[in-house]
């Protein structure tokens, strides 16, 4: 039998697996192609699982299914995501796996025990975005075309450090415990810094009212806040190993299953973006 892999969790946190060492289904959670969810016991960890049937494909909802199974488990515990179409081919291919990986898995869990991720997206005005697309696509040459490569560099770095203040008044005011940033131009010439905060999940009420209070005093920027998430770009500074494809493993391979992050998760079916 397949396994279809959603996330590694505490088996402490899990009662059902208390005098079980075969797998549990966790009532009324189910997953990709509506398949019943599990918890699969090994050693200290809880291994979130569904049978999967390797020859069907998998499609946009089942990646929307495996972001909220992940989501429903981390109200329970704290978790490693699995990435996306993880699938282990038999019983033994799974536990060889864990087995080999666990010490890792261990340190990790231990790491973000009691920690979630908040987002921030926040956009701010950036007048010379068109200019600079006009500027790289000109075919002209000479002393023009050179002086407009000098303008470009210089608006550029000056977007650079723009972006670097944000991020670090960001950081000032809501001190998380880490934190991933990324920065983009949209095409209506807006400077869009996408900031991921780990922080204590007691303290999530706390960054929500400090986001509204923070949102008001910047008029020059438009924020939004989501989360709490689990910590999937956190998981991926901690977690190497080899993907894991959407396909059984040949008999008897313990591949390393790889937890990593990959996106900004905004709401569910943006979560999926995290996954794939």
């Amino acid at each position: 039998m397949a396994w279809y892999a959603y996330c590694i969790g505490e088996k402490q946190a899990f009662p059902e697996l208390a005098r079980h060492r075969k797998p549990v289904p966790l009532e009324s959670v189910h997953g990709v192609s509506g398949n019943q969810v599990f918890l699969y016991p090994a050693s200290d960890l809880a291994i979130i699982v569904s049978e999967h049937n390797p020859a069907e494909a998998l499609s946009q909802k089942a990646g929307v299914d495996h972001a909220r199974v992940i989501a429903d488990c981390f109200q329970h515990s704290t978790v490693l995501p699995f990435r996306f179409g993880t699938v282990f081919n038999d019983d033994e291919c799974l536990r060889k796996s864990i087995r080999s990986n666990q010490r890792q898995f261990m340190g990790n869990i231990d790491k973000l025990r009691g920690k979630t991720e908040m987002h921030l997206k926040i956009f701010v005005d950036d007048c010379c975005g068109r200019e600079i697309e006009r500027t790289l696509s000109s075919e002209r040459v000479g002393r023009e075309y050179l002086t407009n490569l000098r303008e470009t560099a210089t608006r550029q770095r000056e977007r650079q450090t723009r972006a670097r203040a944000v991020s670090f008044q960001m950081h000032r005011l809501f001190m998380p415990l880490d934190e991933e940033v990324s920065c983009r131009l949209t095409e209506s010439g807006k400077m869009v810094l996408d900031i991921s905060h780990l922080i204590d999940r007691k303290y999530v009420e706390r960054y929500q009212n400090k986001f509204a209070t923070t949102s008001a005093m910047m008029r020059d920027c438009h924020m939004q806040v989501s989360g709490p998430w689990p910590p999937y770009h956190f998981v991926h500074r901690l977690t190497r190993g080899a993907h894991v494809p959407a396909q059984p493993t040949a008999v008897g391979q313990a591949p390393a299953p790889e937890i990593v992050a990959a996106g900004i998760p905004v709401s569910l079916e943006e979560q999926v973006a995290v996954l794939v």
